[in-house]
């Protein structure tokens, strides 16, 4: 017992201190907490402030722990720590007050801030090594067996918590489901991120308790060593013959592959890597091994990769993720290359190199947005000039266009359109939208290619049947797909017998849309969502591709003498992948009491 207690002090200790040192870090991760508790209370997608505010605080931790490892690398900078951490927290506004203009948070948002996030990453990793302070292997050891052992606490804490909630809830009284998730938002968030930090020593102070600590912190755990030597390394061993034998395939039959390659072999070089660096400090026969042989192997296999990828490329252009792919395979090869001549010294030019390759991503015009948004336009432009569609900035509609050309012109179209891309595109109509202008504009409908009948489920209304409107005072047409802006979502201000009522199709989720009507005050007085409707349409065709009746396509809702009738005309539904979510096209009618 009396173990137990000072065990409890030393973590309750450690956690005070984890505060004092990463003040910066801290007061985001409460923001981050409390940011998480609230949209948990809303039940609905949070306001585009909540977003904003969320990529921030998330920034301004990594942030907060690089400045306070800066501090501690550098006398000069811990004599000015005050000044570091106002610089940071500028460095912070300045990020939100970069982000607060834009209408989303739409993909460009979140990889920029996510590769800022892995910069940082990389940098408080690196920076107590700069110049041999401190052997970055070992650094890269304490701040795995830190994160394994937080993930274990909070993994345990977190299944305890549980636990007591439920029981409470079923044996005294009823708890609200809420708590659940708050409770897993301060464990997970604020917890375990604090705790983490708490086990990190200070690497390069001259304290002699510091030192004891750190010197403590660095030893290699038997069941790690045993985990990296005799199980970890035999696995990528393995995996290594499997993409030699590929490669020998390849060069018997002369024919690449088509995209399968490129992901694969990207979890592969990042997980051989990071087994690198923790064998580096292992001198067992199978760790010197890997240490000699994995650098070779790596650059053949990324060579192969790299050449896949060209093909892709050649094809069909760039993408973000073709570029970040090909991007990680050309730093693969140079960490590759560094490491085949000095192995194990050298190992923490991997976090610089992955720093400024990560950088690299986010600088116009080589970033991989600006990249990936000339090389589209470029091939659309290609592809209808050659048709004859595009001629002199001038769109001349073709029906009779081929297959190919249908199927590839939808494809980029919905790709630029996913990306707010379509405004560069000067000969094309300000209001365009694929899905119904696509035939007005180019003479032709949108044509897609394999289509999963298991995946996939589209149905339309059968306008050869009448509706019936009577009991109804207005009609209003309502169009939601998957990304589209806050500010696009459908609205109507209108009156009845002189009251005066809004209706609004606010988009939830990508599967979901909740239609309502509210009052003068903004009280709802009516409100329905569409996915659970629209979900059990597949039981009545057999078809992934049908016309319906407006009987099966009409959802009707009825309260306090307030009515609704939703007549869908077109659903486009994709059940899971990236594109996972439903399209809705349809009238809406509403009856006043």
């Amino acid at each position: 017992m009396k173990r137990w207690g000072q065990t409890m002090v030393n973590m309750v200790r450690g956690l005070l201190q984890a505060v004092s040192r990463f003040p910066l870090t801290v007061l985001c991760l409460i923001g981050t907490t409390g940011l998480v508790c609230y949209m948990i209370s809303l039940h609905k997608a949070p306001d585009l402030i909540i977003q904003k505010l969320m990529f921030t605080f998330l920034l301004g931790s990594f942030l907060g722990v690089a400045a306070q490892f800066s501090c501690e690398r550098f006398k000069r900078l811990q004599q000015l720590r005050l000044a570091v951490y106002v610089l940071s927290a500028l460095l912070i506004a300045g990020y939100y007050w970069i982000i607060r203009p834009v209408p989303n948070i739409d993909i460009a948002v979140s990889v920029r801030t996510m590769v800022a996030v892995f910069a940082m990453f990389c940098a408080f990793i690196w920076v107590p090594s700069f110049r041999g302070r401190y052997d970055f292997n070992k650094i890269a050891l304490i701040h795995f067996k830190s994160a394994f052992i937080s993930v274990l606490y909070s993994g345990v804490l977190s299944a305890g918590c549980a636990s007591i909630i439920g029981a409470i809830d079923i044996l005294l009284f009823k708890v609200n489901q809420d708590t659940y998730g708050y409770t897993m938002a301060v464990i997970w968030i604020l917890f375990a991120t604090l705790y983490y930090l708490s086990l990190l020593p200070r690497f390069n102070s001259d304290n002699e308790i510091d030192r004891d600590y750190t010197a403590d912190a660095e030893h290699y755990p038997k069941f790690l060593e045993i985990l990296v030597s005799y199980i970890a390394i035999p696995l990528v061993a393995a995996f290594t013959l499997v993409l030699a034998a590929y490669f020998i395939k390849i060069l018997a039959t002369l024919k690449w592959p088509v995209g399968q390659l490129g992901p694969m072999v990207l979890g592969y070089s990042a997980a051989g890597l990071i087994i690198y660096v923790l064998a580096s400090l292992l001198t067992n026969r199978s760790a010197r091994l890997y240490q000699r042989i994995f650098p070779l192997a790596l650059i053949p296999v990324v060579i192969m990769q790299l050449v896949s990828v060209g093909i892709r490329l050649n094809a069909y252009g760039f993408t973000e993720s073709r570029y970040y792919v090909a991007l990680f395979g050309v730093f693969a090869i140079v960490c590759g290359v560094f490491l085949s001549a000095k192995p194990v010294v050298r190992n923490g030019l991997i976090a610089v190199l992955a720093a400024g390759f990560a950088i690299f991503s986010v600088i116009p015009p080589v970033d991989a947005f600006t990249v990936s948004r000339v090389s589209q336009i470029t091939r659309l432009e290609n592809i209808l000039s050659t048709e004859g569609i595009l001629s002199a900035g001038k769109i001349n509609p073709k029906p009779d266009a081929s297959l190919n050309v249908r199927l590839e012109t939808t494809s980029i179209l919905n790709y630029l359109d996913s990306r707010n891309y379509t405004k560069y595109l000067a000969w094309l109509p300000a209001d365009f939208k694929t899905y119904d202008k696509m035939e007005s504009t180019f003479g032709f409908e949108p044509a897609y290619q394999g289509i999963d009948s298991q995946n996939f489920f589209y149905a339309n209304l059968d306008m050869q049947q009448p509706s019936n409107i009577s009991g109804f005072d207005m009609m209003f047409n309502i169009n939601s797909y998957r990304r589209m802006p806050a500010s696009d979502e459908p609205r109507y201000d209108f009156e009845v017998r002189g009251v005066k009522y809004s209706l609004t199709a606010e988009r939830l989720s990508s599967q979901e849309v909740l239609v309502a009507v509210k009052d003068a005050n903004g009280a709802e007085l009516i409100s329905t969502g569409l996915y659970d409707f629209v979900k059990s349409l597949p039981s009545v065709t057999d078809s992934p591709k049908s016309a319906l009746s407006s009987e099966d396509m009409t959802l009707n809702v009825e309260k306090d003498g307030c009515k609704l009738r939703i007549v869908l005309q077109n659903i486009s539904m994709t059940y899971s992948g990236d594109d996972a979510g439903v399209d809705y096209s349809g009238l809406v009618l509403f009856g006043a009491p």
